[in-house]
Formats: structure tokens, sequence, C-alpha cells
């Protein structure tokens, strides 16, 4: 009873602070601005406290505690240069273009509002068939193993999906960013003291766990080989900071480029210093403790270490975590819905608020329905950074081509988009499976991020390829570029 109390409690703390800061802030702008901008109303410390959060839930507390190994820790670590690169090279572009989507920048560069579409339509089911149900399933996976609860994992799922909606529903922008902010506080506090527990716990020492465990140089064999560090890490970095709307949303609600600018550096030192001790800590010295538990082991540190009177203090910044998480990719899902598909190809003068939250129901609906294609996955968080490539790499090549290089055809980009997903898949799923039926006569995969190097290097050449022979345009480096 005590557990729910406080359980309880915190959670409408979290909802009332919200709406306080909401409502005493007002309405400016437009409706599509105001809606899925904040009315550019957003502090630096709210752009840095919603980019956190957004980044930082039960998929990735979950996911990386999981592998129990010191070298995931290079994600978190290249995801600053990621901060810095949205800070230094693509903000200021936004910014100079007003943009409202990222997708507005590729409609600029290419003059074309299909290219727009089609990089949205992307961005959508990457949101939808892959980012919603995974952190509704991690998050209903770790509140079963905490409590115990009898409850499946799709009812759990179901009440986080309503919860976390109603903020992006009612509220837009704003009050996601708000909650993100309030619900980092918790949540880094609460997993902050369950790394020093978990620590306390195995009188801070790691002398059972592999020593290949607590490497920073990854095997050919390992999560992170060390040659990927020099290949494609940077680009997952790239696409996910700078080129994803989930994310570069954020950003661009700020009051202006330099307050973006600063939220995305406060952001960029969180993940530096906090965000590492969350994410390998409680999951070593579950190994220390019980050896491999896979993504159900943080449900289990937790559990164990945490005194019983803050279990629900816990519980609360979890949920509070997830959904921060799943409202922002939804407010940013319907964003790319209304602004780059309907308002350009259905009804032009739609009212926002009211198409937005039947677009964020469905796409919620959609989510919970997809829960269960990812139940029982080896490596929740590997996953993910697999399925994104099919869909990242194209469009961070869309990006690279449109920022290099003047004179491109759209067309011959939509062609890119699908040749890259083609290629990306090939080198990637199709070969493991050829390999897994032929063990001897075909070689063992490259890892997922050569294969995003080596896409997004061919997907440029075809792409000026096609433009060059299939256009009959003629593609030169940007005046930028060549200076």
């Amino acid at each position: 009873m005590l557990q729910l109390i406080v359980f309880l409690g915190l959670t409408t703390a979290i909802a009332l602070l919200t709406w306080w800061h909401c409502r005493s802030a007002g309405r400016r702008g437009s409706d599509a601005k105001e809606y899925f901008l904040a009315g550019g109303g957003l502090s630096w410390v709210f752009v840095a406290g919603s980019l956190t959060l957004t980044n930082i839930n039960t998929d990735t507390l979950v996911g990386w505690n999981g592998n129990q190994m010191l070298l995931v820790l290079w994600w978190e670590l290249f995801g600053v240069a990621g901060l810095l690169l949205l800070a230094w090279v693509f903000l200021p572009i936004y910014y100079r273009l007003g943009c409202t989507t990222v997708t507005e920048l590729l409609e600029r560069r290419y003059r074309s509002g299909h290219l727009r579409a089609t990089v949205a339509t992307l961005f959508l089911l990457g949101n939808v068939f892959v980012f919603l149900p995974v952190m509704l399933y991690t998050s209903a996976l770790f509140l079963q193993k905490l409590f115990g609860l009898e409850m499946s994992l799709m009812t759990i799922a179901t009440l986080t999906a309503v919860a976390g909606a109603a903020y992006a529903i009612f509220g837009g922008l704003r009050a996601v960013a708000v909650s993100d902010t309030y619900s980092g506080v918790l949540l880094f506090g609460m997993a902050a003291l369950v790394a020093v527990l978990a620590l306390d716990r195995v009188d801070w020492s790691w002398s059972e766990v592999p020593a290949e465990r607590l490497t920073m140089i990854g095997g050919p064999e390992s999560l992170v080989p060390w040659p990927i560090l020099f290949t494609g890490m940077i680009l997952w970095q790239i696409y996910y900071w700078s080129t994803n709307q989930t994310i570069t949303q954020r950003a661009l609600a700020a009051t202006s480029l330099r307050e973006a600018q600063k939220g995305c550096y406060a952001a960029a030192v969180i993940r530096a210093t906090l965000v590492p001790l969350i994410v390998v800590v409680p999951g070593l010295c579950a190994y220390q403790l019980h050896g491999p538990l896979g993504d159900a082991t943080y449900g289990t540190i937790v559990g164990e270490v945490l005194p019983t009177g803050l279990t629900g203090a816990f519980a609360a910044a979890m949920v509070a975590a997830t959904m921060t998480s799943f409202n922002s990719t939804l407010n940013s899902s319907a964003a790319l819905y209304v602004c780059d598909l309907h308002q350009r190809y259905f009804n032009p003068a739609a009212a926002v608020p009211r198409l937005s939250v039947t677009v964020q129901v469905l796409f919620a609906i959609l989510g919970v329905a997809l829960v269960p294609v990812y139940i029982g996955a080896e490596s929740i968080i590997q996953l993910i950074q697999e399925l994104i490539g099919v869909f990242s790499i194209p469009i961070l090549s869309a990006f690279v081509i449109g920022l290099l290089f003047d004179d491109v055809d759209a067309r011959a980009v939509i062609a890119t988009l699908v040749f890259g997903a083609v290629l990306y898949w090939t080198g990637t799923a199709g070969w493991s499976q050829l390999h897994a039926a032929n063990p001897e006569s075909v070689p063992h995969p490259l890892h997922f991020v050569h294969v995003g190097a080596i896409t997004l290097l061919l997907n440029s050449g075809f792409a000026l390829l096609v433009n060059r022979w299939g256009c009959g345009r003629h593609a030169t480096l940007h005046r930028s570029t060549r200076s």
C-alpha cells in the first residue's frame, strides 16, 4: 500500500507541475508552431531535459543493462559527439530556414515536397513499428519483474500507453518537454541511487565478472567490435541526434538558436557524466550476483537493492521515463503526419489539435498492438540498433547529399532511399540468413555498423549516378563545402 501511495503521489505531482507550468506559460504563435514546437518558448533547461529523457527511458536502462558489459558505453559516449554536431552544424541550418520538421530542410534543398513526404513516411514507419512498441514492451517487462505482477505484459503496456498519450494529446510539445524535465530529475536521482546500492551489494567488486565484459576494446565477435568506432558508429549518432524528428524537434522549440545550443550542451554533459553510471553499473553488478540475466537484469537488480519504501518512487520514475519517450514519439509522429502529409496532400486548412489527437490515438493503438512482436527478443537494444539502420542510413544519405551538393534531382534521392534500404537489409538480415543456412561457404556477415557505413557511401554514389545519367543533371559541391 505504501509503494502504491508513493507511486501514485509522484506520478500525480509530475502531472500537476506540468499542468501548472503550461497554464502559466499561456499560448503563443500559430496552431502548428504552438502544438509541435511549444510556440518557440522553451528555455535551455527544458530543451536539455526533453532531449535527455526522450533518449533515456526503459528500453535504454533495460536494454543496455541487459547486455551486462562495459562495451555498450561507446554508444552513449558517441552520443555526446552527436549532440555537439546537432548544436554546431544542423541547428543553425534549421533555424535559418525556420523549420518545423527536419524534412523541411530536404524540401528546401531539393525543391520537392514529394521527397519530404517520402522521408516523413519512413520516419513514421520507424516510430510506429519499432520505437513505440519497444518502449511499451520494455517498461511493461520492467514493472512486471520489479513488482512480481500477475498482469500480462499487454495489460501493463496498454495502461502505460494511455497515460503517456494523454500528455502528448492534450498538451502538445510544451507539456511533453516540461514533463520530461521534471521526470528526468526523479529518474536520474533514483537510477543513480540504484547504481550506488548495487555497487554496495557486491562490495564494490566485479571479481566474478569475466574480463571480456569489463573491457572497452571489443573483439571481432563482440557487440561493439573496436573497428566500428572508426567507421559507422558516428553515422548512427548523426542520424539520431541531428536528423531524427523526435529528438531534433525539442531543440527547434527553443526561444532562440543560442538557447537551443545551450540545451544541447547541457544534455551532452549529462550524457558524458551521469548516463554511464546508470546504463552499465547495475547490469555488471547483477552479473556478479547472478550471472547472465538478459533483459530481465535491471528489474531484478532494482528489486534486490532498493529499499521497499522507495520501490514505488522508482516505479514512478520508470513509468514517467516511458511516458515521456512515448509521448515525445507520438507528438513528433503527429507533426510529421500533419505538416508533411495531411496538410500537403489532403487538407491544408485542417485544425491541427483535432487532427493530431486522432492521429496520435491511432498510433498509440498500433504501438500497443505490436508489443507481442518484440516479446522474447534476445537483446532488445541491439535489435533496435539493427532495425533502425534499414531507414536511418538511407534518410541520412538524403541529408548528406543535400548538404554537400547542389543541383541534385529529388527523384534520384527517392530512388536512393529504396536502394539504400534494400542494400542495408541484404548486408545484415539477408547475409545473416545465408550464413546460417550455409556456414561453410558463406562468410560471417559484417557488423551492422560496418554495413551502415558502406551503405552510406554506395548510396551517395548511386544518387549521383542516377542524378547524372537518369535525370540529366550534373551535381556540384555546395558553396559552403567548397569553401
